[in-house]
């Protein structure tokens, strides 16, 4: 927890130590780099001011997002929409605003966490994977297959039908390149290497008419890619849904 108003700070700790959190405080960017480069934790929440600078929590975001992929939550005063915006497409997961209830908190602290979990485990050998629906598509695992909102197949390379699915298995959960091109092809993603974005970019162009506007899969700036719509997954024989995470 990176916040700078001490009691703030150690009444939020307090309620989350109880809540059956463990919690590592600091009162700024000093305090916190010992951390960032010591022990992994699981989340970060933070203020956007600190150490008396305007948005300083910005700066903070994005040395977080160059050696770790945790989920983070501002805890901040600023309430005008474009704060929340720039917030967001920095890599920030959800922003709360003061004054807030501590409810309120713990539940999206929670549901933050959630969303990094991994995708559900694979079925036993020989039993029908779900199929995953996310606006108005479907996304059918057994017959390497994915149906547009009008009833029509999209046809997909190898590389887009993986890649769509390890975004379809963790919905709303940032993914770095070096988490998709480590699934995808074994090893780390190079910075120099455009291919994933070009994998990326044929992807969009498939799945929306608009995809110099994408809404579906966006980009994180200098992290990854993001699937930003909702996703439920329901058996092969189509029984019933069920919410993933």
């Amino acid at each position: 927890m990176i916040e700078d108003d001490v009691r703030l700070c150690n009444a939020i700790a307090e309620e989350l130590n109880h809540a059956g959190y463990s919690v590592e405080k600091a009162n700024g960017e000093a305090e916190f780099a010992p951390l960032l480069a010591g022990r992994g934790f699981d989340l970060v929440t933070l203020d956007l001011n600190l150490d008396g600078m305007p948005y300083k929590g910005l700066d903070l975001v994005r040395s977080i997002r160059t050696v770790r992929n945790v989920p983070i939550i501002a805890i901040t005063a600023h309430t005008a929409p474009w704060d929340r915006l720039r917030a967001l497409e920095l890599g920030i997961d959800d922003y709360v605003t003061k004054p807030f209830l501590m409810g309120e908190m713990l539940i999206r602290i929670e549901r933050v966490l959630s969303r990094y979990i991994a995708g559900p485990p694979s079925p036993p050998a020989g039993q029908p994977q779900p199929i995953f629906e996310f606006a108005g598509f479907q996304l059918d695992l057994t017959r390497r297959e994915v149906i547009d909102p009008d009833d029509r197949r999209i046809e997909l390379t190898e590389t887009e039908f993986n890649l769509l699915s390890l975004l379809v298995h963790s919905p709303a959960r940032i993914m770095t390149r070096d988490e998709l091109w480590q699934a995808l092809r074994g090893h780390e993603w190079s910075p120099l290497d455009r291919t994933l974005d070009g994998h990326i970019a044929r992807l969009r162009r498939k799945l929306e008419p608009a995809a110099e506007r994408p809404e579906l899969i966006k980009s994180v700036r200098g992290i990854g890619y993001v699937l930003a719509v909702p996703v439920k997954a329901k058996p092969d024989d189509a029984s019933g849904p069920g919410l993933l995470p």
